[in-house]
């Protein structure tokens, strides 16, 4: 009844509150706490250990100060005779330790050789590179000296994104000046033998997104550099690479298939490939395209002669072989009037800036055909060919092939000429104003508009050259 007695009378105004603020009759440790001090009593000998090591460890906190000063006890191990700190971290989880097996600083350390090594040398007493068929080079000596490193280079000089920069850099200085034996001295610098392989892929590679001249002088190029400084295993294995890049080639070049069939036949006849590749490449390959096109290329008669033209006219071949190319086209598109088929060789001249050489030459062309029918005043003037020849420049100026100032450059080229036309077909004249009035009909030519002070006048005022009006003054 004491004890009740002595406790708070809980009334009305002590309700939600804390009754009993003296903490009278509250036990201090829980039962939990208890039974966590009951199960470590109860831990084996070495956990024992372990705890009076831990306690040890405690940190102890001196009262009496502003601030607690917090000091670990016993770190020294001559304190107790336990703790060992050579495992302390010392920061960054052991980072920027050293460590006895660290390679010294000095630059004429050499690790310890192992003689199992594959690489390992008797005569050198170190590390030397190989080539791809597992022999030496250091029997051949060195290729180079490192300055930096003051040793010898065996082995390529660069590596192979290295070697395919310079490989790029030299075809296109090629392309610019179409010297060969410049680039065989920059690959005989270069001294990347095994590495050759690449070169026939890059070549062509960048061919590729050229017009037919470079495309030609990579065909040339590569027969420079057989057989040295490319073996016949580097061809093959540089055009093995090349069709196994295909799907590659296929998404920036459409025409890939074609362009690298006619790559392949040209290496034939130029005896930079033996015939026996392309029957081991179709036995490898069965139903390769690409394969199957050069096969049909070097089945046609007379390929010879056909595959050393396989790239167009427009390969930089001399200016009378060009002519004649145009003559074969116009003669062509005359019987056949085809005009889809005569742009398309057009394009392929690639010879934009001489399309007034074919504007001059169609239009002579069709002269001489309608010149007889012309010259007989009793009969009705036969004009087919020179419709059919002004209809051809028309479509080709609306398609952009050939600009309207090429086509009248090559009409004024004809005014020139007239009297010498005359000798071979009197109704020169005649047919040549009948032409230029089907082109301007057609668009090809812009009809000069009357000048103010009489005549006729370009857009600058100024009269025009033997009666045509120059396209791009008249725009």
């Amino acid at each position: 009844m004491a004890d009740f007695a002595s406790r708070p009378e809980v009334t009305v105004e002590t309700m939600g509150k804390v009754h009993n603020p003296s903490g009278q009759g509250v036990k201090a440790v829980s039962s939990q706490v208890k039974s966590k001090k009951l199960k470590q009593l109860n831990t084996d000998s070495n956990s024992e250990e372990k705890n009076a090591s831990d306690a040890g460890h405690e940190t102890k906190v001196k009262e009496g100060t502003a601030k607690r000063n917090i000091t670990r006890k016993k770190t020294d191990s001559s304190a107790s005779g336990n703790y060992d700190s050579r495992n302390k971290k010392q920061g960054g989880h052991g980072k920027g330790e050293w460590k006895e097996h660290l390679e010294p600083m000095d630059p004429d350390y050499r690790p310890a050789i192992d003689e199992k090594d594959p690489l390992y040398n008797e005569e050198e007493q170190g590390y030397i590179l190989t080539t791809e068929n597992g022999v030496s080079t250091a029997k051949k000596g060195p290729r180079g000296y490192d300055p930096i490193e003051s040793k010898a280079i065996y082995g390529p000089m660069l590596t192979l994104s290295e070697f395919k920069i310079q490989v790029a850099n030299c075809v296109k200085e090629y392309f610019d000046s179409g010297d060969s034996d410049e680039v065989i001295r920059t690959l005989l610098e270069l001294s990347c033998q095994e590495y050759h392989r690449e070169i026939v892929k890059k070549a062509i590679s960048l061919a590729m997104d050229k017009g037919p001249r470079e495309r030609e002088l990579t065909s040339r190029l590569l027969t420079s550099l057989h057989p040295t400084p490319m073996s016949d295993g580097d061809m093959a294995l540089g055009f093995e690479i090349l069709l196994d890049s295909l799907d590659d080639l296929r998404t920036d070049v459409p025409d890939a298939d074609t362009m690298v069939a006619s790559f392949l036949a040209r290496a034939v006849v130029d005896e930079v490939l033996p015939p026996a590749f392309l029957s081991d490449q179709n036995n490898s390959r069965p139903g390769d395209p690409v394969i199957e096109k050069a096969v049909t290329l070097l089945s046609r008669e007379h390929c010879n002669a056909r595959l050393e033209k396989v790239w167009g006219p427009g390969d930089g071949r001399p200016v009378a072989e060009l002519k004649q190319e145009m003559d074969q086209l116009l003669q062509e598109y005359l019987m056949s009037r085809e005009l889809d088929e005569a742009a398309r060789c057009v394009k392929e001249l690639g010879a934009t800036h001489f399309h007034h050489e074919l504007v001059k030459r169609g239009v002579k062309i069709a002269m001489e055909l309608d010149g007889n029918a012309a010259q007989n005043a009793a009969a009705p003037h036969d004009l087919s060919n020179m419709d059919a020849m002004a209809a051809l420049f028309a479509f080709l100026v609306r398609n952009a092939i050939v600009s309207e100032y090429q086509v009248t450059k090559g009409v004024a080229r004809l005014h020139s000429l007239l009297d010498d036309l005359s000798l071979d077909v009197p109704a020169a004249p005649k047919l040549l104003k009948e032409f230029e009035v089907m082109a301007e009909e057609g668009g090809c030519l812009v009809k000069p508009r009357p000048n103010p002070n009489g005549g006729v006048a370009t857009a600058n005022g100024e009269a025009p050259k033997n009666g045509v009006v120059v396209a791009a003054e008249a725009s």
